[in-house]
């Protein structure tokens, strides 16, 4: 059965006089999906979440609604809301003035406004809180009523433009467990921007890794994360190893290639036979034992940073640094000291090829 498509962006680009913020992109997001609009600062995901939203308009390109196109409604006619970092809260009314504001405005009757407004407030666990001002809330609180009240209007999409940074860490992760079910709750797409990785894989049914003004790829977390496209997506997402490689062959999608690290036979995103190309091969993918004996690749330990849940570990292997990860899974555990002997194993199919 073929999804419905929710939101088309069909070649939008957007330059800012000689700057082009974005060049040609075009993706799909359908209904009842959390779509994650990843990337660095810069590259273009908030001005596109704005001309979805219709606070900025594309120098060229598409944009549709449920199949309409929305390029020349203004934001107040589009059944799209956003929550913005800030709050965007009134100062001067409760929290149930706030989430009726825009409903009166949308001039719903009084009745349906009381039960809307005490439905939502119920929704993020608010109802004790409704007669309170935003000023005596905390940063999460806040940020629940700012939902609440992009919510109550039954919008088609629900667009969040960082809507999490400005809380601290335990916040914000007791914050992505509520916005997911949120999503669930209602069924109403949402779409995410964030430049926190962590967020994106927790959170969502698909990302959209943008860079430099382009979609550099878009697939479900794991697909991201395990088969990046390209070098870009790699680093982006998550901590990796990048060691120079030259392709001796192609056999589908499987090449082998020639490393520092010796020679590898493993999946591969559009190598050429003869030519350079960079192997991805993630810190947590490579154990380690602290035996310098067997067949395995003989290393020094140069550096280690201990992190709670792992400790990372910095190790020179032929003159080769590498990044290496374990999981410190007994408590008080040995921690291996820089200067140790090492050795270190991978399996290959965990590596990549990166043409790019």
């Amino acid at each position: 059965m073929e999804r419905k498509k929710a939101i088309e962006v069909q070649n939008v680009a957007k330059s800012f006089g000689t700057f082009q913020a974005l060049k040609g992109v075009s993706f799909d997001i359908y209904d009842n999906e959390f779509f994650t609009m990843l990337g660095p600062s810069g590259c273009g995901k908030t001005t596109l979440l704005r001309m979805i939203a219709g606070f900025e308009s594309p120098t060229s390109g598409t944009i549709r609604l449920h199949g309409r196109d929305i390029l020349d409604q203004p934001p107040h006619k589009r059944r799209v809301n956003t929550v913005f970092q800030s709050y965007a809260l009134f100062p001067h009314m409760t929290l149930e003035a706030n989430i009726a504001f825009a409903l009166e405005n949308l001039g719903w009757e009084k009745t349906r406004i009381r039960d809307r407004v005490a439905q939502m407030l119920d929704l993020v666990h608010m109802t004790q809180f409704a007669r309170r001002r935003p000023a005596q809330l905390s940063g999460g609180q806040r940020q629940r009523i700012a939902l609440a009240r992009a919510l109550a209007s039954e919008p088609e999409v629900l667009l969040l433009d960082e809507p999490l940074s400005a809380l601290d860490l335990k916040l914000r992760q007791a914050m992505r467990d509520e916005l997911r079910a949120l999503q669930r709750a209602t069924g109403i797409t949402f779409i995410f921007v964030t430049h926190d990785q962590e967020e994106a894989l927790d959170m969502s049914d698909r990302i959209c890794v943008l860079g430099a003004g382009e979609v550099q790829q878009i697939g479900a977390p794991n697909e991201i994360y395990e088969d990046p496209e390209n070098r870009f997506v790699a680093d982006f997402i998550g901590e990796t190893n990048f060691l120079p490689a030259e392709v001796v062959s192609v056999e589908g999608d499987r090449a082998t290639v020639t490393t520092p690290l010796g020679p590898v036979t493993t999946w591969h995103k559009g190598a050429v036979a003869g030519a350079p190309a960079m192997l991805s091969l993630r810190p947590e993918k490579i154990g380690m034992e602290d035996q310098a004996q067997g067949e395995a690749l003989q290393g020094t330990i140069t550096g280690r940073n201990y992190m709670g849940g792992y400790t990372h570990y910095t190790v020179t292997v032929n003159g080769t640094e590498l990044r290496v990860s374990k999981r410190n899974a007994v408590s008080h555990g040995a921690n291996l000291a820089v200067g140790a002997p090492v050795r270190l194993a991978f399996r290959p199919d965990s590596a990549r090829v990166l043409a790019r």
